[in-house]
């Protein structure tokens, strides 16, 4: 058999076939973490304002609650959308928090729509 004088070039082809796949292994996993991290804080959040609702029975001040007690979500406000049912005589309770993700890299898709939903008793 007769051996090839040269294998300079094999790295750099093996490392320009693995890199993108890599690369999107990698982007994955950070959007993935962003998404599961508004997730939290979206739940969070409409915990919190379910619980303030509940007690205070005061639109208003539970829909700052859920603003307040998310600070990751913060900066983004604009694409934070609270929703509160208000308490009848002797029945729940509900917030829902709704909050757009953008993403970083775009190559997945432009945004990701997190919900987060709280039911509590009115009265506590």
């Amino acid at each position: 058999m007769r051996r090839f004088r040269s294998e300079s070039g094999a790295a750099a082809v093996e490392f320009a076939l693995v890199v993108p796949i890599l690369l999107l292994v990698l982007f994955g996993i950070v959007e993935f973490g962003r998404i599961y991290n508004a997730q939290l804080q979206v739940t969070s959040a409409a915990r919190e304002a379910v619980r303030v609702m509940a007690i205070q029975k005061d639109v208003g001040v539970a829909k700052a609650a859920a603003v307040l007690s998310a600070p990751g979500l913060q900066p983004a406000l604009s694409s934070t959308q609270v929703t509160v049912t208000p308490c009848v005589s002797a029945t729940e309770t509900t917030v829902t928090v709704t909050y757009s993700v953008d993403l970083l890299s775009g190559l997945f898709a432009d945004a990701v729509t997190v919900t987060g939903k709280g039911v509590m008793r009115c009265g506590g």
